[in-house]
């Protein structure tokens, strides 16, 4: 069984095998997708292969949409050369489930496979032929927290920006830089309507999308590279829209119990690639059953019906407390949890970790105890009852593959959000931060991990994070006061919290020799 648009002609041996096929005319599909573009995606990546194009199947496979999805990568193209053109741009999605079941699909959504690079000429005159058709609606992203900003670690806008700037919308090298050539592709074309939609886990996704954009087209008009009504167009919401949108679907590295099972099926060239830049892909995607895509509805060019796939269209105001609720609360803070002392305890498996009644009981603490009496309720979604999903469902599912030094990246991106505006809405709420006690211990935790040894005395490796190379001197020199008086990291000054002695506290204790990490969290758990 080989995954291209040949091997999949005999659809009866791939069902007999147990995958669900596109229903679809592929091949009319991608004609159409090239005459009549709808729908780019920005980051090809395994969230969007296991949700976005999925999404997209449903859809075709219902006769609600007679065009795909185009995809375009611009950090890491060997994805695209090693993964999407090899298997004319086909996925297997695989869902693990609870019980051990799985569920098999090829997925065929994708019509077409981009590099969004200036080298590629052919591709990169392929995405301005897209963004200037009149046909294009929605561009969706998935580039991670990291890759809407446009400074360094110290604030400072980074040097390829600022080349980026300087050199114009006809000579852009940058990630965002070349979305935004792109954009005036699209002005210049005509000032299309389009909406620009931000998939990413991070607080207000759609501004953050709109603020990078809307830097490069102020500083070239500015400047004089660019027309002058393109900055009023990027804010004009009869054409353009950044809307706002919360994210939820655990696709953790390609799993080698998985690999093994559709190998058994007979399946070919299922063997993950590590590409140069650290991405784990393979020809399948594996993916939790469970999802949620909350969307603000604001499209000015129309959209695919979503909302027939399971996609949640509301307004800003409820967007932004689903994703509170989510991310400062019911489910990211308690991921980010497992992992900095999963990290600490050799844990490689998040199930794993449930199964640790310290750890277990911890996070129970952090969601219920903590985080629930500041949530931020949607009403959409009630926020216990996804706590209770989260704790008894997903996390301990023993056939999700995830792992805590997956979700250990980029750490320092996330405390701020994930805990800072719990501590910040306890201040809010009149509530003193002293009923506080595990997630300052998690803050602690943080601290201790950087240290890359682990309670028995092993060293490990640190997770990516871009700012281990201005915090590991800052550990090793134990200038603490500089860490967490940073407001950067943790969304507040942990001395005006409150909160800073405590964590220097906690951190003493998880230093005091080996077993410390735990005999710690055993006692406050405790406590």
């Amino acid at each position: 069984m080989k995954l291209d648009k040949n091997g999949i002609t005999d659809k009866g041996l791939w069902e007999t095998k147990g995958y669900a096929m596109p229903l679809f005319d592929r091949e009319r599909v991608i004609n159409n997708t090239l005459e009549n573009p709808a729908w780019i995606h920005f980051g090809a990546g395994n969230i969007f292969r296991a949700f976005h194009a999925n999404l997209a199947q449903r859809l075709l496979n219902e006769g609600r949409m007679d065009t795909g999805i185009v995809v375009a990568e611009g950090f890491d193209t060997e994805i695209i050369d090693k993964i999407y053109k090899p298997h004319d741009e086909l996925s297997v999605l695989v869902t693990l489930k609870g019980d051990g079941s799985v569920e098999k699909t090829v997925v065929g959504s994708v019509t077409e496979s981009l590099c969004l690079d200036r080298k590629r000429d052919e591709d990169f005159c392929r995405l301005k032929k897209i963004f200037a058709s009149d046909s294009l609606q929605i561009a969706t992203f998935t580039i991670t927290e990291k890759g809407y900003s446009l400074s360094d670690g110290k604030g400072e806008i980074r040097q390829d920006i600022k080349s980026d700037f300087e050199a114009g919308p006809d000579n852009t090298e940058s990630y965002l830089g070349k979305v935004a050539a792109l954009m005036y592709h699209r002005f210049v074309s005509g000032k299309k309507p389009i909406a620009l939609v931000s998939t990413d886990n991070c607080s207000h996704n759609g501004d953050k999308l709109f603020e990078a954009i809307y830097s490069f087209a102020d500083n070239w008009v500015k400047s004089g590279k660019a027309e002058k009504g393109f900055a009023d167009y990027l804010t004009d919401k009869e054409k353009v829209t950044f809307p706002w949108s919360m994210i939820d679907k655990i696709t953790p590295r390609p799993d080698e119990n998985v690999k093994a099972l559709l190998q058994n099926d007979g399946l070919e060239d299922t063997a993950p690639v590590v590409t140069e830049k650290k991405t784990y892909i393979a020809s399948f995607v594996n993916a939790e059953e469970c999802e949620y895509l909350v969307i603000e509805d604001a499209f000015p060019n129309g959209r695919p019906p979503l909302e027939k796939a399971g996609v949640m269209f509301t307004d800003r105001e409820t967007v932004e407390k689903v994703e509170r609720m989510k991310v400062c609360t019911c489910l990211n803070p308690l991921h980010t949890s497992l992992a900095v002392f999963g990290c600490l305890l050799g844990y490689t498996k998040i199930s794993d970790e449930m199964q640790d009644e310290t750890l277990k009981k911890m996070v129970e603490i952090i969601g219920y105890k903590e985080g629930l009496p500041v949530v931020t309720d949607p009403k959409v979604i009630n926020p216990k009852k996804f706590i209770d999903t989260v704790i008894n469902d997903r996390l301990p599912n023993p056939f999700m593959p995830d792992t805590p030094q997956r979700i250990a990246t980029d750490t320092s991106q996330k405390l701020a959000i994930r805990f800072g505006e719990t501590v910040k809405n306890y201040k809010k709420a009149g509530l003193n931060t002293d009923r506080l006690k595990l997630i300052p211990l998690v803050f602690a935790g943080w601290l201790r991990y950087l240290s890359g040894v682990d309670d028995e005395g092993n060293t490990f490796e640190l997770s990516p994070d871009p700012m281990i190379p201005e915090l590991l001197p800052l550990i090793q020199n134990k200038e603490f006061e500089k860490i967490i008086s940073n407001e950067k990291i943790f969304g507040t000054d942990l001395y005006e919290a409150g909160l800073a002695e405590k964590v220097l506290s906690f951190y003493e204790e998880l230093n005091e020799g080996k077993g410390a990490v735990r005999k710690t969290l055993e006692k406050y758990v405790r406590d």
